[in-house]
């Protein structure tokens, strides 16, 4: 394409973008996601397969293998379908001179991306994606599908909130579609190619604009044309994260694309499909289906890292990825599993003296999932009344400290067994729990020295309400930029925290004022809904 229809091409998308009121803010990272419903309907809306009745349409995420792909080792694949050409320059070899100073977090990506990275090539390839592609997911969380960052994005592909929900990534209580593996892939890959006809397939534009968002680049593209300067992603002034955003990705690539020349051992991966998604029809509890599907728990939530609780949401999505060597057996179990077998409830009369902290500590589950189910605005709750019970398949105790072997037959306490370096302190913080609470339930004094194997007793919390935490990590330790304007008011409401938690973890760099550009910590629970 000469230069003249080029600038035509440009100055008229353009046009299109600036019309529409695309008034992105340079934001931090993922300020990416930040775009305009407005430019959205520019071109055809995305497919959205959380609104998928019908068996999933495995044919458009997950094709199905030949004995031929089966042969093949998905990095030589991918690395195959590699197309944005090659260039020397020096942010692009700044970057590919930090990752070979960091061999282990090529290593490590490389682990992390085994499970999904063949539906990920697969879509890539279907959108007629640049195959660099599907290696910005290393870019954007490191492979890590539970990523949360301090701008509140979340997943593989980083999407924060509001874009999330413009893609039709479903965000509750039960769910966060950005962390599931299937839904944000498509999401992420139908951004990606929106933005690649946006910018005339000019992949290093399309790029810039998923990190700075598409207004900030169609802004510089408009100001260079005014000064008859070139377009090109190099030749624009961007937000500095962009400007070694883009060179990150092509460095990645260009390591990939030339390891034995690095001296970089990439992993032998067979190029074939590790998970099926399959329609479970209505809610499931998530143990139950790891034991259906002849798996770990673990590694049903690697696959599955959307769903926040124990069921899958009672509105869906009805839909779990499996093992691919496990697909059949959990199919031929599930068929034969009754509706009342799928979750276990029960009735509970509500009596004078419940709270619903105790009634949640006796049948082994959470407050919050008591409340969802059983439609409850507060903790509030009264004597002769009835709730709906939701009880957990498998380990009776959510707590994965607390074995459901060592429960009493009574169900009135449970004991933990003392291991090497344990002490009351590291116990109680193991089981979210008070010190001074086990001493008195076991008559000891909170100083004592607890012998290897002793076994404590646990009892029913009087005035705490326990937190059973439903997966690992929930909770997530973030770096938060104060940026002009902020206050612990405002910051404690973007995180969904308390003020008095913003200065507790942050007691020894709190002033009487925040200053810009200060660094706070905020613990973060990825399970909840952002707002």
């Amino acid at each position: 394409m000469d230069k003249l229809k080029r600038h035509a091409i440009i100055t008229g998308t353009l046009s299109l973008l600036l019309a529409n009121g695309c008034s992105l803010k340079n934001s931090d990272h993922s300020a990416h996601l930040r775009i305009e419903p407005a430019i959205i309907s520019a071109s055809p809306a995305p497919k959205s397969i959380l609104q998928s009745t019908s068996l999933i349409d495995q044919e458009a995420f997950i094709p199905a293998t030949t004995t031929d792909t089966q042969t093949k080792d998905s990095w030589q694949y991918l690395i195959s379908l590699f197309s944005i050409p090659e260039e020397d320059n020096a942010r692009i070899d700044k970057a590919v001179a930090w990752y070979l100073a960091h061999p282990t977090y090529i290593k490590t990506i490389q682990s992390r991306a085994e499970p999904y990275l063949y539906a990920i090539i697969q879509e890539v390839e279907a959108k007629g994606l640049p195959g660099e592609f599907a290696l910005l997911p290393a870019v954007e969380s490191g492979f890590k599908a539970h990523a949360y960052s301090h701008a509140r994005a979340a997943g593989l592909w980083q999407f924060i909130p509001s874009t999330g929900k413009i893609y039709g990534l479903e965000q509750n209580w039960w769910y966060d579609g950005r962390r599931d593996v299937y839904a944000s892939t498509e999401a992420a890959t139908s951004y990606l190619q929106h933005l690649g006809e946006l910018f005339d397939h000019d992949w290093l534009l399309a790029l810039a604009s998923y990190n700075a968002g598409q207004g900030n680049v169609g802004r510089a593209v408009k100001r260079n044309i005014a000064k008859n300067k070139p377009t090109n992603f190099w030749a624009l002034d961007l937000p500095n994260e962009t400007e070694r955003y883009v060179p990150k990705l092509l460095a990645l690539a260009k390591i990939f694309a030339n390891a034995e020349h690095y001296g970089v051992n990439l992993k032998k991966l067979k190029h074939k499909p590790a998970f099926s998604a399959v329609d479970i029809g209505s809610q499931l509890d998530l143990s139950l289906a790891a034991k259906l599907a002849d798996t770990s728990l673990d590694e049903l939530f690697q696959l599955n890292p959307g769903y926040n609780r124990a069921y899958t949401p009672p509105q869906g999505p009805h839909r779990l990825l499996i093992p691919i060597d496990k697909v059949d057996i959990f199919e031929q179990k599930l068929a034969a599993l009754t509706d009342q077998d799928r979750v276990k409830w029960q009735r509970h009369k509500v009596i004078s003296g419940d709270s619903l902290s105790s009634i949640a500590y006796h049948y082994k589950t959470q407050v919050k999932a008591i409340r969802e189910v059983n439609h409850l605005s507060k903790n509030t709750i009264r004597a002769g009344t009835y709730l709906l019970i939701p009880l957990a398949q498998g380990k009776i105790s959510n707590n994965p400290f607390i074995q459901a072997s060592q429960l009493n037959p009574s169900n009135k306490y449970a004991t933990y067994t003392v291991k090497a370096g344990d002490s009351l302190w590291s116990i109680a913080r193991k089981l979210d729990l008070h010190s001074k609470d086990i001493a008195r339930w076991n008559k000891i004094g909170l100083k004592s020295t607890l012998s290897l194997g002793k076994k404590l007793v646990i009892k029913k919390p009087s005035k705490v309400t326990k937190k059973y935490p439903q997966k690992k990590s929930a909770i997530q330790p973030i770096r938060y930029t104060v940026r002009s304007g902020d206050s612990l008011s405002t910051i404690s409401k973007k995180f969904n925290v308390r003020v008095t938690d913003l200065r507790k973890w942050n007691k020894k760099k709190l002033g009487r004022y925040l200053k810009p550009g200060q660094k706070l910590m905020v613990k973060v629970d990825t399970t909840q809904p952002s707002t």
